[in-house]
Parts: C-alpha cells; structure tokens; sequence
C-alpha cells in the first residue's frame, strides 16, 4: 500500500484524499457487473500540474491511476483498481475561452457538457455532441469514450469537434495535439488517437471544441407503430430519401411504459414503438416533417403527430430524455448495452433482441439513436435471483454478438471500460489488436495509466 504522505508532499494541500468512506464514494462509475478495487488515494486535480505531479511519481513507483469525470460512464472504466491513486479532474472546471469568431471554445475537461452548451448558446453559438447524461456528464468523460447523442445523427459525435487538447502523458510530461485552426493535418492525428482511449495513453487536461451557429428552434414530430419492425424501416426509408434531421429516437413499448409512469406525456396505449425526429432547418422544417409524415404512415405508423411549436416539440423530446431515470425507477438491476449497426439492419437488430429475450426470459428494453444505428438495450433483471442472473449476462452477450454478426460494433458511444475487454478481442483483428498494444507499451511501458481496462 502506497503512502499518501508522499503524494502530499508533491501536491498544493486540499488534493490528497485518504478517508476510508470518500474512497468508497468515488470507487465506481454506473457500470453493473464490473468489480471495484479499493483504492490507496483520492487526487483531486485543480490544474494541469497536479495532474503531471501524480503522474510523474506514479510512473516512477509504478503505482496504477484511474483518471475519472464525473463517474457517469457505463463500462467501468473509472472503477478503483487495488492500491490505485484515482485521479479526479472534476474540480478542472473552468472554460477558459469561448472564441465568437473562430467558433470554437477552450474548457477544462471538468466542465459540465450542459454547462458549456449553455455558455456558448449565449453567444449565439451551439455545441452539437448531447448524450443522454449532458447534465452531467464531463466535456472530459465525452471525449474518453468519444461520446455521441441525439443530435449526432446530423452533427457527428465529440471526436468530430475536438480540435485540440493538452494530455500529460504516462510520465508526467504535458503535450498539446491538434491546433485552433479549422484545418491541419501536420504529423500524427494525435488527437484522434486520444479521443476514445478511455485514459489508457494519457490524461487530458484542456480540450479545444469546435462551434456552430446556433441553429433555428427545431420542430418534432413523433410516431407510434404497432410493429417494432415498421418503426426501423422507417428509420431507413426516410434517410434513404435524403433528408438529415437533426434528432431520429427510437422507443420500444417497455421503454414509453417506463417513461409514462413517472410522466404522463400522453402517449398511445398497446404501441409497439416510437420514433422521435426533430428538424432545425428553419423553414424547410415543415417539409422535412411532413416527409416523415409520410414515409411512417407508408410503413405503417398508426399515429404521427407534428408539434406547432418548439415549446411542444421540447416536451416530446423529454419522454427520450427520461428515458434512463424511467429504467432506473423499474426496481430492477440493469445491464445496459450500446451496440451500432448498418442503419439496414436495424430491422434485423432490432427483431433478434426480441428473440433473445424470450430466448433467455428475460426484459429487454431499448431505446437508441436510430438514425445513426447506435441501439441502447437494457437487460432488466432480479440481481436477488441468481439463475436469473445468468440468463440476464447471456442476454448482454448474445445481443453483442448479434450487434457484431451483423457487421456493427460492440459500442457506439460507451466505451469498452472492463465491461466489454474480452469482447474487443472478437471485433478487433489480429492486426488490430497488436497495433492497439504497441501504442499502449510505447505511450505508458510500465503500464499504470487505467490498466486493465479496453485492452484484452
């Protein structure tokens, strides 16, 4: 067990945690299933330089460190390790810059995804990248697992507006990648190949974004079906025409249940799906949804409705936001998996996860960003029933397995964290994986940046 004296001695006082119950409260994400070790010391980071101190001792004594965000992640990435430092950026906070004319902002990696959007929103200017947990997920978190959500189906996912960032590599030493200018392709992309490393090559400390306008208010359209496959078909029919709306939600029957109990937002009874899009393209938007309108009734949609305003369109868009509090008020345990898909085989997808759950007999939920072909299904079990709790694993496992068969990936936004390691030896090549290993030896040789996680 490593002694927390000589990380205080290295770090301004108020960094260095040791209390047995503040270790326990920061040991895990959200993750189920993946274990937790006990960790020697709680670093709280208020500047890049904590965090290249932390490092540096931590290489030299060959001490493991967990970085961690907010802990909002759904792979286990950012679980304590036995005799690890966590190394903490949520007091990293700060957006140091918000640039109106180049339309791109400067943050540290503790900055609140919600809190910039509505910084930037003030300055007439949008930052595209929503997951589900914007309010309170880390700008930090996001680019570890290169995360999307619900408008990337037209803007594209964070790694698609990181410009740059300052990373302090496994030896304490402090590199900035990329650069401020909308183009450059000098040497190595450095920083994609730090965007989703889930801090197994380093630890970001600043992230430069790009910005867009601020777009016109959207308008929403929902659409209910009573066959789940219609609903998927749709999803192909209506981007297949050409149109790019700037939401595309998916919604099983289980999923708007859930979502009705703890709002009732008045939605159909015996629906089988529901489809959310949202257009922002100002006056075309009418158009984009009436061409919805008519691709959903075509593919046998039993009801659409199209909002009048974007006050109402905002309270259709909360039945998807509510979707993760709805599951987690179920009263059961949850496995929560993120697979991607050609947006072709949604209908494939979408029809095997109800073979397999009456395969396994057990609830399958799902919910997703349809438009991209990044499904969320949920495995909703009784942890207290320990044959159910197989069937449940088996459930996980056999949709991943249908995600890979059907040319897709085993996640899409959520990281691979110690939940999916053994499952990226199947979907990575040979190839792939010793390429994936040399870069890990050649930027962290003595191995103490999250190990164990991503890497089989």
């Amino acid at each position: 067990m490593i002694s927390t004296d000589a990380l205080r001695a290295l770090l301004p006082e108020g960094r260095v945690f040791d209390d047995p119950d503040v270790l326990a409260a920061h040991s895990r994400d959200r993750a189920t299933f993946c274990p937790a070790g006990t960790p020697a010391a709680l670093v709280r980071a208020r500047e890049t330089s904590d965090v290249a101190a932390v490092l540096k001792w931590a290489n030299d004594n060959r001490v493991p460190v967990v970085p961690q965000g907010a802990r909002s992640g759904l792979s286990g990435a950012a679980n304590a390790l036995d005799g690890c430092v966590l190394l903490s950026l949520e007091k990293m906070d700060a957006i140091l810059d918000i640039d109106v004319d180049e339309q791109l902002a400067v943050v540290q990696p503790g900055v609140v995804n919600g809190v910039l959007a509505a910084a930037v929103a003030e300055e007439g200017l949008f930052y595209p990248p929503d997951p589900g947990s914007r309010s309170i997920s880390t700008i930090g978190g996001n680019v570890s697992t290169n995360a999307g959500g619900m408008c990337c189906v037209k803007y594209g996912v964070t790694g698609d507006f990181v410009r740059g960032l300052e990373v302090v590599l496994a030896d304490g030493r402090v590199m900035r990648t990329g650069r401020r200018t909308a183009k450059g392709v000098a040497g190595y992309d450095l920083t994609r190949l730090m965007v989703g490393a889930e801090g197994t090559l380093g630890v970001v400390t600043e992230v430069t974004v790009a910005l867009r306008p601020a777009s016109a208010q959207p308008l929403t359209a929902v659409a209910f079906f009573p066959e789940v496959a219609d609903s998927a078909r749709t999803v192909s029919g209506y981007l297949a025409e050409g149109h790019r709306p700037s939401v595309l939600e998916f919604m099983d029957a289980s999923s708007v249940k859930a979502v009705q109990q703890i709002a009732d937002l008045g939605f159909p009874a015996g629906m089988a799906a529901m489809l959310l899009v949202q257009s922002d393209r100002g006056d075309e938007a009418p158009a984009d949804l009436a061409a919805f309108e008519k691709v959903a009734r075509a593919m046998g949609a039993a009801e659409v409705v199209v909002s009048d305003s974007a006050a109402e369109g905002e309270m259709l868009m909360q039945a998807r936001r509510l979707v993760g509090d709805a599951h987690e008020k179920l009263g059961k345990a949850l496995l929560i998996d993120d697979v991607c898909v050609p947006r072709r085989h949604l209908v494939d997808l979408v029809q095997g996860m109800q073979r397999i759950a009456e395969q396994h007999r057990v609830q399958v939920l799902c919910s997703g960003h349809a438009g991209d072909g990044n499904m969320h299904p949920v495995v909703a079990f009784d942890d207290g029933d320990a044959e159910e709790t197989v069937r449940a694993q088996q459930a996980f496992d056999a949709i991943m397995q249908l995600g890979l068969d059907l040319g897709g990936t085993i996640t899409g936004e959520h990281g691979i964290g110690q939940l999916k390691r053994d499952w990226l030896g199947r979907e990575l090549d040979e190839a792939g994986l010793w390429a994936s290993r040399a870069i890990k030896h050649a930027l962290d040789p003595n191995d103490i940046l999250n190990p164990t996680r991503v890497l089989p």
